[in-house]
């Protein structure tokens, strides 16, 4: 059992940054690909980004590549986003999930790759 607890989230100008956090329990941390996700409300739970159990693999949604970043620090299981140049339209809850016991090389992009997630945290772009 994984559990995970975001941080970071806040009210935001547009152009500013944010930089959320989620920090994991467990052992196993360094053995799970992780990924962040976002919501609004009436719409379905959205791909940001995601990342390798060694973090040498990352993935991102087209529409966050060059602002946003995901990163991780296994030793303190801990996985950052840090979105740089926001916009309106990047708010949203943002949640983190991990995904299990998978391969080294292994990152996921769908809601479904994922069986552990977060409460969410709110961000809010102002325009």
């Amino acid at each position: 059992q994984v559990q995970l607890v975001e941080s970071g989230g806040g009210l935001v100008q547009a152009g500013g940054s944010l930089r959320l956090s989620c920090a994991a329990s467990g052992r196993a941390f360094s053995s799970y690909p992780m990924g962040w996700f976002r919501q609004t409300p009436g719409k379905e739970r959205e791909f940001v980004a995601a990342i390798s159990r060694s973090g040498g693999i990352t993935d991102y949604h087209d529409s966050m590549k060059g602002r946003f970043t995901i990163s991780r620090d296994n030793a303190k299981n801990t996985v950052y986003l840090q979105m740089n140049g926001l916009k309106s339209e990047d708010t949203a809850v943002y949640y983190c999930a991990a995904s299990g016991l998978r391969t080294i090389t292994w990152i996921g992009v769908r809601e479904y790759d994922y069986s552990y997630w977060g409460q969410g945290t709110q961000v809010t772009v102002s325009s």
